[in-house]
């Protein structure tokens, strides 16, 4: 999520369905249960999930809905409302 987020950044979270394009999600990679994803909203998909993206897609390892498909809402576990460390933020 380079350059909204870094690797080591400490962010809070709110558990909620309230979704919409443009926020920062944490999400339930949708192929691999258990691993949890920082992902940004880029729009509703038809059949009802988000389709979600890197802000840096072309980095090594970056993976969104481009491999892996809509993410079904089920799986978007809340939206990212602040980074509290190394540089507080709000979203």
């Amino acid at each position: 999520m380079v350059p909204s987020l870094r690797h080591g950044d400490w962010l809070i979270g709110l558990r909620t369905r309230r979704i919409r394009p443009g926020q920062i999600v944490l999400a339930t990679h949708p192929e691999r249960p258990g691993l949890l994803l920082v992902k940004r909203v880029a729009s509703r998909a038809p059949d009802g999930g988000w389709r979600l993206a890197s802000d840096f897609p072309d980095a090594p390892g970056a993976t969104d809905s481009r491999h892996f498909g809509p993410v079904p809402p089920d799986l978007v576990v809340g939206r990212v409302l602040a980074r509290y460390w190394p540089r507080p933020k709000i979203y």
